[in-house]
């Protein structure tokens, strides 16, 4: 995978019931859209990411991300997903807090450079495939978050249709599907590992500027 085949880059807010819960949200009816620039791509292949040191917390979500292939003539899940990854959406946290507050979009607290984490794309089996196993953030080789695709408040087939009606969906778009509990702080120095199942698909290393 190249960041450079990826389109557009949609985003599912509080898709975990016990996410929404320790950030003291309502969880909610319907799916929380938001978007992200293509330039805050970076992919989890070892390499070291910067970030700003002046922003306040930079919180890590660890998430599902599902690739759209071609266009279909099915609405099917199964048929318009073709590849998936894990990815992190960061997120400047104090600053998300305060937009929120004063009614203003989260853009600048989710579209910084590095914030949307890939790794290397894999062949989506199926959603029944999926739900069998889980995915797992490991900083400095502790257990943060860990997730099933049955958690989800909305499956991947809402997902899709909802992201499909609100922008419209093409080839090469992505969608952050939403993180389960356990967000925290990134510190400089951090090593982040995500796992599918027993398997390590991608890392990185934290590194605030100095």
């Amino acid at each position: 995978m190249t960041l450079q085949d990826v389109q557009n880059i949609f985003c599912v807010g509080r898709n975990y019931a016990e996410h929404a819960k320790e950030l003291g949200n309502e969880v909610p009816d319907t799916p929380i859209l938001f978007t992200k620039p293509t330039n805050a791509l970076a992919i989890a292949d070892g390499q070291t990411l910067n970030y700003p040191s002046d922003q306040g917390d930079i919180h890590h979500e660890l998430e599902i991300v599902l690739k759209i292939g071609k266009s279909s003539d099915s609405q099917s899940v199964n048929d318009r997903v073709v590849e998936m990854a894990l990815g992190i959406d960061l997120t400047l946290r104090d600053l998300q807090s305060t937009l929120k507050k004063k009614g203003h979009p989260w853009e600048r607290a989710k579209g910084f450079r590095n914030s949307a984490i890939l790794t290397p794309f894999w062949s989506f089996s199926s959603v029944e495939d999926i739900e069998h196993t889980t995915f797992t953030l490991k900083k400095n080789g502790e257990t943060v978050q860990y997730g099933n695709s049955t958690q989800m408040l909305f499956n991947f087939q809402q997902l899709v249709d909802e992201c499909d009606q609100a922008f419209g969906l093409g080839e090469g778009d992505i969608i952050f599907t939403g993180t389960p509990e356990g967000v925290g702080p990134i510190s400089d120095g951090d090593v982040f590992t995500l796992f599918w199942g027993e398997e390590e698909k991608g890392s990185f290393t934290v590194a605030f500027n100095k």
